[in-house]
């Protein structure tokens, strides 16, 4: 098969023909129809996610169908329509048996715990307990799109953040996760602010349903400016991005009682940001982290994208190819374009 490997960190990626995988115990092979660009593999690629072995294969967000089947598999069939989290869970530690496979004691994920979907194939573990099935009206493209972004960002929206119809919703950065939590917020009845310093990011949040924008680039105090527009702060705040600054001014944000969620990585040196604490004391305020979803709560998901109530495809910017892969990962240190890349030819 075909796949795009880099052999050191921060070094070259070369698309490569390599061996094609075979389906573990329990697990299958993947023919890759669509997979998400996003800048989760830009931080492999960097080195920053201990787990990654050179060399390797990156990709986290994949759409395709069953191919092969190891021993054991009971509710797939070859030639299926499948995607997955890029959360992965064991099925058989405490936090699996209480439905928090997103935070499984021996989590997988493909592009980091072993090779990853920016290839022909790729090999999944525990298929049963992982593996989700696409509704034939959900594109292979938008099916990829969900993957690492929206899906995390569902989880943020409705499960953590636990946004009811009238709140106040802050979002900072208008990436991928930022833009699929307006809409997703949007569509459940909240009043979203989105911040940004990218005019045309802000203009697709008021596109994509949010009340009001803050240029972070132009305003002196970004919480402050949200307090003002809310009239008195956000009930949920969510940093998208993942930087001290956006860390600091979700927080900051907040009304009494309010909660932030952290989505956006922090990673390195600046995993150990400043956040106002003599704010978050006072006002009893909650910080709550959010790392992915689990397979069992893509039918609510589905089901609002199937009503139409959510309408992820919005956000695909572009589709690029395999081909592309060299030159693209490297580009996602830097300000990432509008809406979301996907490789779609393979």
């Amino acid at each position: 098969m075909r796949a795009a490997i880099y052999e050191t960190f921060g070094g070259p990626i070369s698309i490569q023909t390599v061996p094609d995988p075979t389906p573990p115990p329990g697990g299958v092979v993947i023919r890759v129809a669509a997979t998400g660009l996003c800048r989760s593999d830009w931080h492999g690629w960097v080195g920053h996610d201990p787990d990654i072995t050179l060399p390797h294969v990156p990709g986290h967000e994949l759409a395709g169908t069953v191919a092969a089947l190891g021993a054991g598999v009971t509710r797939w069939r070859v030639g299926e329509r499948v995607t997955m989290p890029f959360v992965c869970g064991c099925g058989s530690c405490p936090q699996c048996a209480s439905g928090n496979q997103q935070v499984c004691d021996s989590q997988f994920q493909p592009g980091f715990t072993h090779w990853g979907s920016f290839a022909e194939y790729v090999a999944i573990q525990r298929a049963d307990a992982n593996l989700v099935a696409l509704p034939d009206d959900i594109d292979d493209v938008t099916a990829a799109s969900l993957g690492c972004r929206f899906a995390t960002s569902f989880r943020a929206v409705v499960d953590r953040g636990r946004v009811s119809a009238g709140q106040w919703v802050a979002v900072h950065g208008c990436g991928g996760v930022g833009l699929s939590a307006v809409m997703i917020a949007a569509a459940l009845g909240a009043q979203v602010v989105a911040v940004d310093i990218a005019d045309e990011k802000l203009a697709l949040a008021r596109d994509l349903g949010a009340l009001a924008t803050v240029h972070a680039g132009e305003v002196a105090d970004v919480a402050a400016e949200i307090i003002a527009i809310t009239g008195g702060g956000a009930h949920l705040s969510l940093d998208a991005l993942g930087s001290p600054a956006t860390c600091f001014s979700s927080i900051a944000g907040l009304r009494k009682r309010g909660r932030h969620v952290q989505v956006g990585l922090l990673l390195a040196e600046q995993s150990r940001p400043a956040i106002p604490m003599d704010r978050v004391i006072a006002n009893e305020l909650e910080i709550l982290g959010s790392h992915g979803m689990q397979a069992h709560r893509y039918d609510a998901m589905l089901a609002m994208i199937q009503a139409g109530t959510l309408r992820p495809q919005r956000l695909v910017g572009r589709t690029v190819a395999l081909a592309d892969v060299p030159v693209e990962l490297p580009a996602m240190g830097g300000l990432p374009g509008v809406g979301v890349a996907v490789i779609d030819r393979l």
